[in-house]
């Protein structure tokens, strides 16, 4: 049995070594041939180098250039890279596999109409606002009802975060669509569920992720998620996952309060209901998931973050791709991590 492990990478000095090392720990049956392909944007931070000392301790370790350097194009490189393997398993560098990850994975195969497999992520922080980022991303208030990111129970999802597959996957959906620089994975996901096959969480499987800790970063990353899945549903001329709506109609909500007051008074007492049921909601989970007052404030920001800046990445999709029938915004190609 082969498995071929696939690491998109750009300047991740910090966190390849771990990854790496946590990958080759894994325990796999002694039949198992591993592969690993490292595929790198042309690192200029000092990741290449410790790659190729990480080859001299690990022979089937290998580096592939990513020229284009934008993640759909690191993913297809690498699925490519070994056209014998059985199965295909996609980590992120800052994701750092438990020991039993690979194995538990391809044991859930021996259901035939499985085709994807993912587990729980274990937010880790690098500093206090990445604590924080990772409270909100645990939470359904944070991240929606039927995130993979907040279940607590194995079972059938949507999508899941670092998936293995089986080998003939992409012979049935094809590869991952490269013009899509965000959401290629909830793509390719929609597309593996459109064909038939049926991708599993598992919670009893599971991962350490190192959140980056900046609003700034959050907000970006988030409108880029919410611009991104409007050129995935007009792609595909369909909604995707319908909790996807929920903050674009939000921020919407917020944008058509601010006219209220020509109404009169009771209207806007009235249309404030919404927003008072919000605000009830985020001081709820904000002080459910707090530990001092300290995190409190914060939660109060960024939960919001999370919402608005998705709503409005939504909101400016939809006026690129479908009333402007633009193509995508260069800026909004450039990733904020």
């Amino acid at each position: 049995m082969k498995l071929s492990i696939v690491i998109p990478c750009r300047n991740e000095f910090d966190y390849i070594e771990e990854c790496i090392h946590a990958i080759y720990a894994n325990d796999l049956p002694v039949s198992t041939i591993l592969s690993v392909f490292v595929i790198d944007g042309l690192s200029d931070d000092g990741t290449r180098s410790k790659i190729e000392l990480l080859k001299t301790n690990y022979p089937t370790l290998k580096l592939i250039d990513n020229q284009k350097q934008q993640t759909p194009f690191a993913f297809n490189l690498g699925v490519k890279a070994d056209s014998t393997a059985n199965f295909i398993q996609i980590v992120g560098v800052r994701q750092i596999l438990s020991k039993d990850y690979l194995k538990n994975s391809i044991e859930l195969f021996k259901d035939s109409d499985i085709w994807c497999v993912g587990g729980k992520v274990n937010n880790v922080y690098l500093n206090n606002k990445g604590r924080i980022i990772a409270k909100a991303m645990s939470t359904s208030f944070g991240m929606g009802l039927g995130n993979f990111r907040t279940l607590d129970s194995s079972g059938y999802v949507d999508t899941v975060g670092t998936p293995m597959y089986k080998k003939e996957v992409f012979d049935k959906v094809g590869f991952f669509d490269e013009s899509l620089i965000r959401n290629q994975d909830d793509d390719f996901n929609y597309r593996v569920s459109k064909a038939g096959g049926k991708i599993y969480y598992d919670n009893n499987i599971s991962l350490k992720y190192y959140v980056r800790g900046t609003f700034s970063g959050l907000w970006m990353q988030f409108f880029q998620y919410g611009y991104w899945k409007v050129y995935v549903n007009k792609k595909h001329t369909t909604i995707t996952t319908y909790r996807q709506l929920v903050p674009p109609a939000f921020v919407a909500y917020l944008i058509l309060l601010l006219l209220t007051p020509i109404f009169g008074a009771n209207f806007v007492l009235i249309s404030g209901i919404p927003l008072l049921f919000y605000k009830i909601l985020l001081f709820i989970f904000s002080a459910k998931s707090a530990k001092n007052f300290l995190d409190f404030f914060q939660l109060l920001i960024t939960y919001p973050i999370l919402h608005i800046s998705y709503g409005l990445g939504y909101l400016r999709g939809m006026i690129d791709f479908i009333l402007l029938r633009k193509k995508p915004s260069e800026s909004q190609k450039r990733l904020s991590r």
